[in-house]
């Protein structure tokens, strides 16, 4: 079986790596592609990445190439894990937006729609190239904004499921917390990606979180970036980007006075290739885990071998993923991408019914989820008054005078990545 992954000179690379080489009885590969179009990181990587293959016993073939159509052909699955722009463009999505107050955030946000405009016209390509190479393969999005790119793939017709690692990051922390397997957890986990709540977390029927609240409160509450004593009158576990819409103004009072995690990034990236070339090194280091992606590989793993038939000993195991609504969430139209439980299978991902969103989270999910319509129209037909629209409605910006202004610059900044701007 091959895989390709397409952005595999990624610093991440190496983190989906050892889940192929820890996992490889689960997702049995004879060929790893790898495809980047910086042939110097690539080939670094390349190159670790057999070292990882070879520590744990793995025949494997890991190949490298620039040339995206050789590295799909054929592949029964393409990863996408693209950074247009790379950080320096990361670094003006989470700048430019502090200039008029607003959180300046890579995936979220005036930040995330930047993102988003550079990055649904070139997975598009991708995926259409996939479609004529690799007819059956399924793609799975891991490239942000996750949702907003999910549901371009899916509008395109294509055979995509999103993917984000925040939903198995709490699944193993519960686990070790009770010192059982992860996917003993089963999580009531509902919304849009990156603005979910988890709501339940059951072990063997039982649900653990008002015990997990009382006990863990202080982890989980530094996990998310909120008091304990919201997290528990709330009952409920917010992924940490809600701290962006429920601590606005001191995030942005913070990032102001810091240095942008793009640079922070940039920096642990520089140290990560430097260990990555040693050619003594055949485990991912530690400090990987600064890069963020935590259990990337082992979600990426399991959605791979559910989607290609490989989890006959684990059917009826839900995985959170991010799939069409298809009523799922009744106050959003079906063809909005929602992150749910769902049960996966070589029929793509079926979304489970999950208990109604209180009007507390159901009012601020619905509101997003207008903001990724209106990005996805800037992303994929361009115009300055479509992301200005998309600003306005974005309830991180929503003031006219800052939607106009963000509006022209992100598209001044972004415009060598934007044909329609430079027309």
């Amino acid at each position: 079986m091959k895989l390709a992954v397409v952005g595999g000179g990624s610093t991440y690379t190496p983190e989906l790596v050892d889940g192929f080489a820890r996992l490889h009885e689960i997702l049995p590969l004879d060929e790893l592609v790898l495809i980047d179009p910086d042939a110097e990181r690539l080939r670094l990587i390349g190159d670790f990445a057999s070292r990882i293959f070879a520590r744990q016993g793995l025949s494997a073939t890991i190949t490298t190439t620039g040339d995206l159509d050789s590295g799909i052909d054929g592949a029964a699955a393409v990863l996408l894990q693209l950074r247009i722009g790379g950080q320096a463009a990361r670094h003006t999505d989470e700048t430019i937006p502090l200039q008029c107050g607003c959180v300046g955030q890579e995936t979220t946000g005036a930040g995330g729609l930047a993102k988003a405009l550079r990055t649904v016209p070139t997975v598009l390509r991708i995926a259409d190239r996939v479609a004529e190479l690799a007819p059956e393969a399924w793609i799975v999005d891991f490239t942000n904004p996750v949702g907003i790119v999910t549901r371009a793939l899916l509008d395109a017709g294509h055979r995509a499921v999103g993917l984000c690692n925040v939903a198995r990051g709490l699944q193993h922390t519960i686990g070790d917390w009770y010192g059982v397997d992860a996917d003993r957890i089963v999580l009531d986990h509902a919304g849009l990606n990156h603005l979910t709540w988890m709501r339940g977390a059951r072990l063997d029927g039982v649900d653990l979180l008002p015990e997990i609240l009382e006990r863990h409160g202080d982890a989980l509450a530094r996990r998310s970036r909120l008091p304990v004593d919201t997290l528990r009158r709330l009952g409920v576990v917010p992924s940490y980007y809600l701290t962006y819409y429920y601590g606005h103004d001191e995030v942005v009072a913070e990032q102001r006075g810091g240095q942008s995690r793009a640079h922070q990034v940039a920096a642990i990236e520089q140290d990560l290739l430097r260990m990555y070339a040693d050619p003594a090194l055949d485990e991912k280091p530690a400090l990987l885990e600064e890069r963020g992606g935590a259990y990337y590989s082992e979600a990426a793993v399991n959605l791979l071998a559910a989607l290609l038939g490989r989890r006959g000993d684990k059917p009826d195991i839900p995985q959170v993923a991010n799939v069409r609504n298809n009523g799922t969430l009744p106050f959003l139209p079906d063809e909005a991408v929602v992150e749910v439980p769902a049960l996966i299978g070589p029929d793509g991902a079926n979304p489970l019914e999950v208990p109604p969103l209180a009007p507390l989270y159901a009012g601020l999910v619905a509101h997003v989820a207008a903001y990724e319509e209106l990005a996805l129209e800037a992303a994929v037909h361009g115009g300055v008054h479509r992301v200005e629209d998309a600003l306005l409605a974005h309830p991180l910006v929503g003031q006219a005078h800052q939607a106009r202004t963000l509006a022209a610059e992100l598209v001044a900044a972004n415009r060598a990545f934007l044909p329609w701007a430079r027309a």
